[in-house]
């Protein structure tokens, strides 16, 4: 088997100091951003500023007025933003809280029952030779993982939230003195986000690994199935917090839209616009606080599958502990190369002009990748024995530490390959969008029909990656290599998030520039780093869609070997009808997402045209909208449409488990992933595409996007419907599928225990 390099004390320190690195990296950003202030600079009038000093920060250098006036406004603007951002996720999390205790209960039961709460210790699942401890110790460490990662997703989200609405308004202060200032504070403030998630959730994982062992000593099978719920847990909070914000954000925007820019002709972010500061709000809670949730619910699921199989392959029998925790290295040595390549677009380089902001967000997913592969490489040799087994469906299959390490690459290049495709799909660009805006000359049915094809179109070249990186990774190391390969692409999530997080900022950046009455030209580069936010938004889902696929299929992996099946044959029946049911649920879930945003949409609506037609003075800007009673409506909306489809998702693997049995659900989750994986990237693409369409058409950069528009023309309005029926399709009902996906297979998962002994009461009657 040969020796481990980095001696287990080594691993002990390595973990928790990157995870502490990345925290300190994160608030470090943060103290930066602090720097722009947001208040009137009282003090700086009485004496002259310093030239290059901070208080200059807030003059129109190029127009040479110090407008206090915009400062404060600003400060405003950005302070509603703030506070419906987080009135809404208190009343969110109050639900997510009643559901995360009735669901930990519900664990603890259906888990405990598996022995008849028994406290003796039980012949171990694998190895039968072996005593291990008892189911019921699984059921209460399994609830307390569970809670553990619904709180640390929660606390991930509400944080990305309140560095979000802290840096919008600053971003917007620093457009006055150039594009490149702007870029840094909103790039910063993602970094914040991107660090703090990535280190927490590792730090919070190592340190529950290590006080369950206090526990479960050399029981490690027990052990890290216990730490199954903690992915439970993350991802499903991340759900709620998904659909929920996909469905505030949506229909503020919808609304929004269709009233102020069809009807009203009125600019994009109007201050006039009654609607306007709950779609800004939305940006936050849906593209924030939920794109959080998600991308650490997949981290926390990929290093939990990664997990369960190891302990029941060499590592774990032998107990052997760094190699053990392989999957926990990968992730610290990813947030050090992620360190070194913000620095990259914050300190090295430093951007000019707008044609530059796109190129240096992508050189940093390049660079994050070339250099993980050389972290991989070393992790992989100072980390694992030279040859070792990995557990392969009842069979120890024999793997060498350079397979491993290709599994990883594997799925770090398949991320890249699938973010750079998703980019050519959706931005302007390049041709495929242009074209889907040029189909805007005759109208909206054609702009919609192109949209469709494109999104369908987009799905080819990033499902032949998922498969090669399914097929290597699973000759190399087996269920094991597919949970590594998952890692590897999920291995730059701070970038990543860094990169996600961005846009939301920019897009609310801009609307505080036009809500508080700035200049065109200030409009003008929020509007320019807006545009490159929504591609690298759309890269960011490509990532999340494209490790969801990898992370479900290991976790498939670890429930079928944890509830004891052999072979999952498609020919037979029980199979087959869970193969169809699971191809559909994608369908359903979409369809109540997607009716959701329409129906709450229709309220906003209804409301913005009620303001305007009763509210005198509204339109001519005299008077001002009633703000609150939209952020209402959204908030209310969202909290009750976010429960049915939660509910789908939740209960689906429970009743087919308990009804069914094992086999049927293997069929349901095999259905799901299949499926789930294919809309996910079509609607994503699709709602992306539509999106810059009209953007481009807005810009009016070149002379065909120049034919196209200027704004309120006949194929502008057909391009902004494109763009609103595109809204739920790449932010509700995409996104959130990715979570259906992870979250029944890691939900069978946790309770395989269950299923296997309680499971398929019709087929037993």
């Amino acid at each position: 088997m040969g020796a481990v390099i980095l001696p287990d004390l080594g691993t002990e320190i390595l973990i928790p100091a990157c995870a502490v690195i990345g925290i300190v990296f994160a608030l470090f950003q943060w103290l930066i951003v602090s720097k722009v202030k947001l208040t009137a600079g009282i003090d700086s009038s009485s004496e002259p500023a310093p030239k290059n000093g901070y208080n200059d920060s807030l003059i129109e250098e190029e127009e040479g007025i110090n407008d206090h006036n915009v400062v404060l406004k600003c400060a405003e603007i950005q302070n509603a933003i703030s506070e419906g951002s987080t009135s809404f996720l208190f009343t969110m999390y109050k639900y997510v809280g009643i559901f995360m205790v009735a669901f930990a209960i519900l664990i603890f039961l259906f888990l405990g029952s598996v022995e008849g709460f028994s406290t003796s210790h039980q012949p171990c699942t694998y190895d039968e030779t072996k005593m291990c401890k008892p189911a019921l110790a699984t059921a209460l460490f399994s609830t307390i993982s569970f809670v553990l990662g619904g709180i640390t997703s929660v606390i991930s989200g509400f944080l990305g939230m309140k560095i979000a609405t802290y840096a919008n308004a600053r971003t917007t202060l620093e457009a006055r003195k150039g594009v490149g200032k702007a870029f840094i504070t909103a790039f910063r403030s993602g970094a914040v986000m991107g660090f703090l998630l990535a280190a927490n959730g590792l730090l919070v994982l190592f340190i529950t690994i290590n006080l369950f062992k206090i526990y479960y000593g050399d029981d490690w099978g027990g052990l890290f199935e216990a730490i199954t719920g903690y992915g439970l847990g993350g991802s499903s909070m991340a759900l709620f917090g998904r659909v929920g914000g996909g469905i505030y954000t949506k229909a503020a925007d919808v609304g929004a839209d269709l009233v102020g820019k069809v009807e009203r002709n009125i600019p994009e972010d109007d201050p006039r616009n009654p609607a306007v500061i709950a779609d800004n709000v939305g940006d936050n809670v849906g593209d924030i606080a939920g794109m959080g949730s998600d991308l650490f619910g997949s981290y926390a699921e990929a290093s939990c599958a990664a997990l369960v199989v190891a302990s029941i392959s060499s590592f774990g029998v032998n107990h052997e502990f760094t190699p053990m925790l392989f999957p926990l290295i990968i992730s610290s040595v990813g947030l050090l190369v992620c360190l070194l390549t913000t620095l990259f677009a914050t300190d090295f380089f430093e951007i000019k002009l707008v044609k530059e902001i796109e190129p240096a967000l992508k050189k940093q997913l390049v660079i994050s990748t070339a250099l993980m592969t050389i972290g991989i490489a070393i992790v992989s040799w100072i980390a694992l024995p030279s040859t070792f087994t990995i557990f392969n469906f009842g069979e120890q299959k024999v793997v060498r530490n350079w397979q491993l390490f290709l599994c990883v690459a594997v799925g770090l290049w398949a991320g890249l390959i699938i973010g750079f495709v998703t980019e050519y799909y959706t931005s302007n660009a390049y041709s495929p969008v242009q074209d889907v805006a040029d189909s805007c000359r005759t109208g909206a049915a054609t702009n919609v029909i192109f949209g469709l094809a494109l999104g369908y179109k987009s799905v080819i070249i990033p499902i032949f990656a998922i498969a090669v990186s399914i097929f290597v990774s699973f000759s190399f190391a087996a269920m094991y290599g597919v949970a590594v390969a998952a890692l590897g692409m999920l291995s730059t999530i701070a970038t990543g998030l860094a990169i996600d997080a961005y846009g939301p900022i920019s897009d609310n950046a801009g609307g505080i520039a036009e809500m508080a009455g700035m200049s065109h030209r200030i409009r003008e580069r929020t509007d320019a780093l807006d545009a490159a936010g929504n591609t690298t938004a759309a890269i960011g889902k490509g990532f999340a869609i494209g490790s969801a696929a990898l992370v479900s299929l290991a976790l498939f992996g670890a429930f079928v070997s944890r509830a004891g099946i052999t072979t999952v044959d498609v020919l037979t029946p029980k199979v087959f009808i869970g193969l169809l049911v699971g191809s559909m649920l994608p369908y359903w879930f979409s369809a109540m997402t997607m009716k959701s945003v329409g129906s709450a949409a229709l309220k906003m609506v209804e409301e913005v045209r009620r303001q305007f037609n009763t509210i005198p003075g509204l339109m001519e800007g005299t008077a001002k909208p009633d703000y609150a009673t939209c952020v209402t409506i959204s908030t209310d909306a969202s909290i009750k449409e976010m429960i049915p489809p939660g509910a789908l998702v939740m209960l689906t693997p429970l009743i087919v488990g308990i009804f069914f049995g094992v086999e049927t659900l293997s069929g349901v989750l095999a259905g799901s992933l299949v499926s789930g994986v294919q809309i996910a990237i079509s609607a994503s693409n699709t709602g992306g595409a539509w999106d810059n369409a009209k953007k481009y058409i807005e810009a009016g950069a070149s002379e065909h996007a120049r034919s196209l528009g200027p704004k309120g023309s006949d194929p502008h309005k057909a391009a902004v419907i494109g763009d609103t029926i595109g809204d739920p399709l790449k932010d509700t009902s995409g996104p959130s599928l990715n979570i259906l996906i992870k979250l029944m297979a890691v939900e069978s998962l946790v309770f395989a225990p269950f299923f296997a002994t309680h499971g398929g009461l019709l087929f037993k009657i």
